[in-house]
């Protein structure tokens, strides 16, 4: 698997995972991948990995059932998507916001370029 250098990796394990849950892939009371088996699919240390775990139990989207695994809680969806948003409107929005007044673009070809990308995906 290919990592990007600009963020630690298990952070963007954590962002693998939480995008799991939003395309639904991964469900609310769902057993999830094993550490192992998640670290194996990665390509990483398994300690990468834990620390990956670590950080979505703290935010209460995954909980581990001692003896039998992980699984996906139940608020899961909505805990990812409320943190997805405020940091996409926060980051993200901000700058296409910035390239679009700069490159003149008018709102029918934003208009058109959504629904190119909602037929594309």
């Amino acid at each position: 698997m290919k990592f990007s250098e600009s963020q630690a990796i298990y952070l963007q394990i954590a962002k693998i995972m939480e995008e799991k849950i939003l395309r639904k892939e991964w469900k609310a009371e769902e057993r999830i991948p094993s550490v192992r088996d998640l670290a194996v699919a990665m390509e990483v240390n398994p300690n990468t990995a834990v620390r990956a775990f670590e950080i979505l139990q703290q935010k209460e989207i995954i909980y581990n059932k001692r003896g039998i695994g992980y699984f996906v809680s139940e608020n899961a969806y909505s805990i990812v998507k409320k943190e997805w948003k405020k940091n996409f409107k926060e980051q993200e929005l901000p700058e296409f916001f910035k390239n679009i007044v700069l490159l003149d673009f008018s709102m029918e070809e934003i208009d058109i370029l959504y629904k190119q990308f909602n037929v594309n995906k």
